[in-house]
């Protein structure tokens, strides 16, 4: 959960199983645009660190099948993820916004506004 990008992956992961349980490996990558192979690594992570779970099912074609669901723990940790998240993005926010009210006065100060 360290990086930027880490934390956007596993934001959009969590809420993605949360909102949507019975998700499969494949919806996961379709909807998230991830890899399988990502897919696979953050849900074996997540489940090694006890934020989700699978439970196995049976579907009506006899095939195997998983439920992912966050545990108490994980719906804790989405929360705190998500919060760290937002703020990491408005801080982005904030010297984006910097940057942009220079660009402006710079370009004020060389005469070369379009204003």
């Amino acid at each position: 959960f360290n990086t930027m990008k880490h934390l956007e992956e596993n934001v959009k992961l969590l809420n993605h199983i949360h909102e949507n349980p019975e998700s499969t490996q494949r919806i996961l990558v379709e909807e998230l645009d991830f890899s399988l192979g990502k897919v696979n690594y953050l849900i074996k992570a997540l489940t090694e660190k006890g934020i989700i779970k699978l439970k196995s099912f049976k579907s009506s074609r006899k095939k195997a099948g998983y439920l992912y669901y966050l545990t108490p723990k994980g719906i804790k940790k989405k929360a705190e993820i998500t919060r760290k998240f937002l703020e990491q993005r408005l801080e982005e926010y904030d010297k984006l916004q910097e940057e942009i009210e220079m660009l402006k006065i710079r370009l004020k100060v060389t005469g070369e506004s379009q204003d």
